[in-house]
């Protein structure tokens, strides 16, 4: 694992610096020629015992089946603060890495990629972090503005902040809220749009987030039931 060299413990004005500093790092004008596995990513967080659960499902990508999962509870050590969310669940998510025994050519992640304010979000830090090719995919905006797509399954609209496409906004199912797609790292824009829709079938989320997301659900579930014994 090819880890920045920068510590998890920090402040939220340290973190912003490293911020800047990994920006650099990342590549965004070239995509990797074979993808054979994909993989996703998801973290939760359950209040009541103040841990993190992170989740990787891992699929072939011909065909979606699954072929490996890990998943990982750590605890909370960074606060929740906005723009900040990497540094609070990346430790948890390499807590799972750890356990991969297949691990994926590319990582589609429940969240942003350079669609963030300072163009460096969960799944670009991540790519930086595994020396992966990454995918942001977001149930919401988190900045950008874009016209809505048709809204017939596999339509698209770029999404725009400060005059810079930094993502594309993506119909996955007709008639169904959009996903917000941006590059995480290793990735270009319409490489990630298509790898995204590609792993979307009957489910408006692609299956490989969509089932690291059942994966961190049903593990929270516990710790909750836990919790209140």
């Amino acid at each position: 694992m090819n880890e920045p060299v920068h510590p998890w413990q920090v402040t939220a004005k340290e973190a912003i610096a490293i911020q800047g500093e990994l920006r650099s790092r990342l590549i965004l004008n070239r995509s990797p020629g074979v993808i054979r596995t994909i993989g996703g990513v998801d973290v939760s967080y359950e209040a009541a015992t103040n841990k993190m659960v992170a989740g990787i499902s891992i699929f072939r990508r011909r065909d979606l089946s699954l072929l490996d999962f890990a998943t990982a509870v750590v605890s909370a050590t960074f606060p929740y603060i906005p723009g900040l969310l990497s540094f609070r669940e990346i430790p948890a998510v390499l807590s799972a890495w750890e356990k991969v025994k297949t691990p994926p050519d590319c990582l589609i992640c429940d969240g942003q990629g350079i669609a963030h304010p300072r163009r460096i979000g969960f799944a670009s830090h991540l790519g930086l972090v595994l020396d992966l090719p990454t995918i942001g995919c977001a149930k919401s905006v988190l900045v950008g503005k874009y016209k809505e797509p048709g809204l017939r399954r596999g339509s698209r609209s770029p999404l725009i902040d400060r005059e810079e496409q930094i993502g594309i906004v993506l119909r996955t199912r007709d008639h169904v809220k959009p996903v917000y797609v941006s590059p995480g790292h290793r990735m270009t824009i319409s490489r990630a749009a298509d790898l995204v829709f590609e792993c979307c079938t009957r489910y408006r989320l692609p299956e490989p987030t969509r089932q690291a997301h059942r994966l961190v659900n049903s593990v929270r579930v516990g710790l909750s039931g836990m919790a209140n014994r």
